[in-house]
């Protein structure tokens, strides 16, 4: 009788302990949504846009790109960490915003190390400095010495607003530079790159992913890229570098998920 009612106990106790594994069903069986804090049209958006479609057809379930931009990424930056870790919210990111926000805000609203859990780095991407085709410059050497003949400030570019990459790329460059301009921010690199393509603002810089088009159908003009080294989709564009040595910077684009995101998900 003590023998039987160990073995049933025993065999309770196995199916207890076995009874969440087999009610947990294998991740993902739904849609996964990607927060990507900035505006359409942009590199951190055209690149999540491309790696979504390719894990839809992988894990074989609809991915969801929702753009939440504002406060330079910050906005969907908090709203990500804050959603359920369960894998089926996931930040879309780039390092503007984990890596240069925390530097610029007094508040961020979020820790960019404590309340993420990295997936992996997607890609790297080359930042360019574009003119409008009507623009005289030419050359790197040829937009200081445009500036440097204007008055103080009177030269403008347009960015994606403050503190993003494409403000900062012109900080470092008027730095190295010796040069003021004036910065014209909109609410994303689109509405910049409109803008200098129309001609109502001469400079920007702009991500490949997101000028590229507008750079071979000749409607705005490379002038230098950020890159370290040359770009490969614009090899004859020489690097800023190549004028002021030392000058570079790669952004990079990843996932992150909200920090307690289980490990079997992250893999």
């Amino acid at each position: 009788m003590n023998r039987t009612r160990l073995i049933a106990a025993f065999l309770a106790l196995n199916v207890v302990a076995a009874a969440p594994a087999l009610a947990q069903a294998p991740y993902p069986e739904r849609p996964i949504t990607f927060i990507v804090p900035q505006s359409p049209g942009g590199a951190n958006d055209t690149i999540a846009r491309i790696v979504t479609q390719k894990l839809a057809t992988i894990l074989k379930q609809p991915m969801v790109v929702d753009n939440r931009p504002g406060a330079g990424g910050n906005i969907g930056t908090v709203l990500s960490a804050k959603a359920k870790p369960d894998g089926y919210t996931l930040l879309f990111t780039t390092n503007g915003t984990q890596v240069i926000n925390p530097s610029l805000y007094k508040s961020t609203g979020f820790d960019a190390v404590k309340d993420f859990v990295p997936v992996a780095t997607v890609a790297t991407a080359g930042y360019v400095l574009v003119a409008n085709p009507s623009f005289p410059a030419q050359t790197v050497s040829d937009v200081v010495a445009q500036a440097r003949k204007s008055p103080p400030g009177t030269l403008s570019y347009a960015s994606a607003g403050n503190g993003t990459l494409n403000h900062l790329g012109f900080v470092m460059f008027e730095k190295a530079a010796g040069i003021q301009l004036t910065h014209v921010p909109y609410k994303s690199a689109a509405a910049a790159a409109t803008d200098v393509v129309s001609g109502q603002v001469p400079l920007s810089i702009q991500s490949l992913p997101s000028s590229l088009q507008f750079i071979k159908a000749g409607r705005l003009k490379a002038i230098g890229t950020l890159n370290a080294k040359r770009v490969a989709a614009l090899p004859d564009t020489p690097t800023i570098g190549e004028t002021f040595a030392g000058f570079g910077s790669t952004p990079w684009y990843g996932i992150l998920a909200p920090a307690g995101t289980p490990k079997s998900v992250i893999d």
